[in-house]
Protein backbone atom coordinates (compact mmCIF):
# COMPACT_ATOMS: atom_id res chain seq x y z
CA UNK A 1 0.00 0.00 0.00
CA UNK A 2 0.91 3.44 -0.19
CA UNK A 3 1.72 5.50 2.48
CA UNK A 4 -1.38 7.74 1.68
CA UNK A 5 -3.68 4.95 1.92
CA UNK A 6 -2.11 3.83 4.66
CA UNK A 7 -2.57 6.70 6.23
CA UNK A 8 -6.31 7.48 5.51
CA UNK A 9 -6.82 3.64 6.60
CA UNK A 10 -5.50 3.56 10.01
CA UNK A 11 -6.83 6.99 10.30
CA UNK A 12 -10.17 5.90 9.64
CA UNK A 13 -9.89 2.90 11.89
CA UNK A 14 -8.88 5.04 14.68
CA UNK A 15 -11.58 6.99 14.55
CA UNK A 16 -13.34 4.06 15.11
CA UNK A 17 -12.18 3.49 18.89
CA UNK A 18 -14.09 4.65 21.74
CA UNK A 19 -12.15 6.75 24.27
CA UNK A 20 -12.81 3.74 26.91
CA UNK A 21 -10.87 1.89 23.85
CA UNK A 22 -8.16 4.29 23.21
CA UNK A 23 -7.34 4.15 27.48
CA UNK A 24 -7.69 0.36 27.10
CA UNK A 25 -5.18 -0.36 24.33
CA UNK A 26 -3.33 2.90 25.49
CA UNK A 27 -2.56 1.21 29.15
CA UNK A 28 -1.67 -1.99 27.40
CA UNK A 29 1.08 -0.64 25.65
CA UNK A 30 2.28 1.48 28.46
CA UNK A 31 2.31 -1.84 30.69
CA UNK A 32 4.35 -3.51 28.44
CA UNK A 33 6.68 -0.52 27.90
CA UNK A 34 7.52 0.43 31.56
CA UNK A 35 7.65 -3.65 32.00
CA UNK A 36 10.89 -3.33 29.96
CA UNK A 37 12.89 -0.45 30.42
CA UNK A 38 14.51 1.66 33.45
CA UNK A 39 14.51 5.03 32.39
CA UNK A 40 16.81 6.17 35.23
CA UNK A 41 19.10 8.91 33.42
CA UNK A 42 18.19 8.47 30.48
CA UNK A 43 17.15 11.04 28.53
CA UNK A 44 13.84 10.03 26.72
CA UNK A 45 12.30 11.70 23.72
CA UNK A 46 8.60 11.32 24.49
CA UNK A 47 5.28 12.89 21.98
CA UNK A 48 2.16 13.96 23.75
CA UNK A 49 -1.07 12.55 22.43
CA UNK A 50 -3.08 14.77 19.51
CA UNK A 51 -6.79 14.10 21.26
CA UNK A 52 -7.73 14.71 17.89
CA UNK A 53 -5.62 11.70 15.90
CA UNK A 54 -6.89 9.70 18.75
CA UNK A 55 -3.17 8.81 19.47
CA UNK A 56 -2.09 6.60 22.60
CA UNK A 57 -2.28 8.45 26.11
CA UNK A 58 1.23 8.55 26.52
CA UNK A 59 0.92 11.34 29.64
CA UNK A 60 1.29 7.77 32.24
CA UNK A 61 4.57 7.30 30.16
CA UNK A 62 5.71 10.71 31.03
CA UNK A 63 4.73 10.35 35.01
CA UNK A 64 6.71 6.91 34.80
CA UNK A 65 10.06 8.42 33.04
CA UNK A 66 9.71 11.17 35.86
CA UNK A 67 9.45 8.62 38.90
CA UNK A 68 12.20 6.52 37.55
CA UNK A 69 14.57 9.43 37.77
CA UNK A 70 15.01 9.43 34.09
CA UNK A 71 14.93 12.62 32.02
CA UNK A 72 12.07 13.43 29.92
CA UNK A 73 12.03 15.51 26.40
CA UNK A 74 9.41 16.84 24.17
CA UNK A 75 9.33 18.40 21.27
CA UNK A 76 8.22 21.57 19.63
CA UNK A 77 7.21 21.64 15.57
CA UNK A 78 8.81 24.10 13.37
CA UNK A 79 6.06 23.48 10.30
CA UNK A 80 8.68 26.00 8.59
CA UNK A 81 11.31 23.88 7.90
CA UNK A 82 9.61 20.77 9.54
CA UNK A 83 12.23 20.18 12.43
CA UNK A 84 11.37 19.51 16.17
CA UNK A 85 13.25 21.46 18.51
CA UNK A 86 13.83 19.87 22.17
CA UNK A 87 12.97 20.60 25.35
CA UNK A 88 13.87 19.07 29.09
CA UNK A 89 10.27 18.62 29.98
CA UNK A 90 10.42 20.24 34.31
CA UNK A 91 6.79 21.08 34.72
CA UNK A 92 2.91 21.11 33.10
CA UNK A 93 3.14 24.38 33.19
CA UNK A 94 5.46 24.86 30.18
CA UNK A 95 2.73 23.19 28.13
CA UNK A 96 0.47 24.71 25.91
CA UNK A 97 -1.58 23.43 22.62
CA UNK A 98 -0.43 24.47 19.22
CA UNK A 99 -2.36 25.63 16.59
CA UNK A 100 -1.94 21.90 15.23
CA UNK A 101 -3.31 20.56 18.22
CA UNK A 102 -0.12 19.35 19.95
CA UNK A 103 0.77 19.58 23.63
CA UNK A 104 4.09 21.26 23.11
CA UNK A 105 6.96 22.58 25.70
CA UNK A 106 6.60 26.61 25.12
CA UNK A 107 10.04 27.11 27.26
CA UNK A 108 12.44 25.41 28.49
CA UNK A 109 15.53 24.31 28.70
CA UNK A 110 16.95 22.80 25.04
CA UNK A 111 18.26 19.56 24.72
CA UNK A 112 20.18 18.53 22.16
CA UNK A 113 19.72 15.52 19.73
CA UNK A 114 22.89 13.97 20.70
CA UNK A 115 21.55 13.82 24.23
CA UNK A 116 19.05 11.72 23.52
CA UNK A 117 19.10 7.71 24.81
CA UNK A 118 15.61 6.95 23.84
CA UNK A 119 13.18 8.12 21.28
CA UNK A 120 9.40 7.54 21.25
CA UNK A 121 8.04 7.97 17.90
CA UNK A 122 4.77 8.18 16.73
CA UNK A 123 3.30 6.22 13.98
CA UNK A 124 0.08 4.90 11.92
CA UNK A 125 1.25 1.80 10.71
CA UNK A 126 4.67 -0.38 10.32
CA UNK A 127 6.05 -2.60 8.34
CA UNK A 128 7.84 -5.92 8.83
CA UNK A 129 10.97 -4.02 8.87
CA UNK A 130 10.25 -1.57 11.37
CA UNK A 131 9.60 1.06 9.25
CA UNK A 132 6.80 2.97 9.98
CA UNK A 133 4.07 5.36 7.89
CA UNK A 134 3.89 8.94 10.54
CA UNK A 135 1.90 11.95 9.00
CA UNK A 136 3.80 12.51 6.24
CA UNK A 137 5.78 15.48 6.95
CA UNK A 138 9.24 13.88 8.28
CA UNK A 139 9.88 15.43 11.38
CA UNK A 140 10.86 12.40 12.94
CA UNK A 141 12.77 10.45 10.14
CA UNK A 142 14.88 14.23 10.47
CA UNK A 143 14.95 13.83 14.00
CA UNK A 144 16.20 10.60 14.34
CA UNK A 145 18.83 10.77 11.21
CA UNK A 146 20.72 13.05 13.54
CA UNK A 147 20.61 10.72 16.56
CA UNK A 148 23.55 9.30 18.18
CA UNK A 149 24.33 5.57 16.92
CA UNK A 150 23.58 3.92 20.17
CA UNK A 151 19.64 5.41 20.40
CA UNK A 152 16.82 3.51 20.70
CA UNK A 153 13.86 4.52 18.55
CA UNK A 154 10.56 2.91 19.94
CA UNK A 155 7.05 2.98 18.08
CA UNK A 156 3.80 2.84 19.89
CA UNK A 157 0.85 1.65 17.91
CA UNK A 158 -2.51 1.27 18.62
CA UNK A 159 -3.21 -1.86 16.50
CA UNK A 160 -1.27 -5.57 16.26
CA UNK A 161 -0.65 -5.81 12.57
CA UNK A 162 2.18 -4.79 10.18
CA UNK A 163 1.89 -3.94 6.63
CA UNK A 164 3.33 -3.49 3.20
CA UNK A 165 4.59 -0.23 2.44
CA UNK A 166 5.23 0.22 -1.03
CA UNK A 167 6.52 3.69 -1.43
CA UNK A 168 9.74 3.76 0.96
CA UNK A 169 12.03 6.54 0.61
CA UNK A 170 15.97 6.48 1.18
CA UNK A 171 15.19 9.01 4.64
CA UNK A 172 12.88 6.73 6.17
CA UNK A 173 14.45 5.53 9.04
CA UNK A 174 13.78 2.42 10.69
CA UNK A 175 12.51 1.88 14.07
CA UNK A 176 14.04 -0.88 16.52
CA UNK A 177 11.19 -1.92 18.91
CA UNK A 178 7.24 -1.49 18.59
CA UNK A 179 5.22 -1.87 21.13
CA UNK A 180 1.18 -2.50 20.31
CA UNK A 181 -1.51 -4.00 22.45
CA UNK A 182 -0.74 -8.31 22.50
CA UNK A 183 3.65 -7.64 22.02
CA UNK A 184 6.69 -6.00 21.43
CA UNK A 185 8.52 -6.38 18.34
CA UNK A 186 12.12 -6.47 17.52
CA UNK A 187 13.67 -4.87 14.55
CA UNK A 188 17.08 -5.21 15.16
Amino acid sequence: MLKSEIRSFYKKKRSGLSPYEISRISSQVLALVMDSFSFKDQYVSLYLPIEKQQEINTYPLLEEIILQGGKPVLSKSNFSDLSLSLFLYEQASQLTLSEHGIPEPKDGQEISVKALDIVFVPLLGINEQGHRVGYGKGFYDRLLSDCKPDCLFIGLNLFDERIEISDLHPNDIPLHLCFTPSGMYDFR
